[in-house]
């Protein structure tokens, strides 16, 4: 039983032919990236599927409770991961994705998106993802269960499109992790769309503008 995500949903049209379906980081939520969508100005009408991360116990934050996508159990040991939450929260987002095809949305115009232990997840999904997706959008964020992906990728999207982005002066998420999930995924056959910014753990106009331009050539 996958337990069903609250979500924040903004359409650019009528009616939707696209979907992006996009998670939030560690302690944010589903509003957080919503202010985003005018500012993409994609080409065609597009539904923005914003879902809220159950509220967890986070270990690297002394056990408080906040919305995130996994337990986080150390950011300079990345070998010990909460696996068991992260695949419970890819059966959900599997799910949106599902709901997104049932709703008349070809799986092959689904992006899924997302910023720090949400692109983290987006990587996890798509890469698994039994039916070939639009492309995978990951920011600020480095891949999961690295060791795990050779044996559990998904043919269908052995060649989706990846575009990753990371700030060079990142002290939550330093981008030498997202350089190495970047040289991992290479080293699986995926071609990765690498881009980096002068900013810390954030997102910058200059990134927008790139992402606005990846989405017209997947999505258009």
């Amino acid at each position: 039983m996958v337990d069903e995500l609250e979500t924040v949903e903004i359409t650019t049209g009528q009616p939707p032919v696209a979907s992006v379906i996009w998670l939030h980081g560690l302690g944010a939520d589903g509003h957080d990236f919503a202010a985003i969508v005018p500012e993409l100005n994609l080409p065609v009408a597009t539904r923005f599927v914003f879902p809220h991360a159950p509220v967890r116990a986070v270990t690297i934050n002394q056990g408080a409770r906040m919305r995130a996508w996994y337990d986080l159990l150390s950011l300079e040991r990345i070998d010990r991961e909460d696996e068991e939450g992260i695949y419970a929260s890819a059966a959900a987002i599997d799910a949106l994705i599902d709901a997104e095809v049932e709703r008349g949305i070809p799986a092959d115009k689904i992006v899924i998106a997302g910023f720090s232990q949400g692109g983290s997840i987006a990587l996890h999904v798509a890469l698994r993802h039994p039916s070939r997706l639009a492309g995978v959008l990951a920011l600020s964020t480095y891949l999961p269960l690295a060791t795990k992906l050779g044996a559990e990728k998904s043919p269908a999207n052995a060649s989706i499109p990846m575009f990753m982005a990371h700030g060079v002066d990142d002290p939550v998420v330093p981008e030498a992790l997202g350089r190495s999930s970047r040289d991992c995924l290479r080293g699986l056959g995926y071609e990765v769309d690498w881009n980096t910014y002068p900013m810390d753990h954030s997102v910058c106009a200059q990134e927008v503008a790139d992402i606005s331009r990846w989405l017209h050539s997947q999505l258009a």
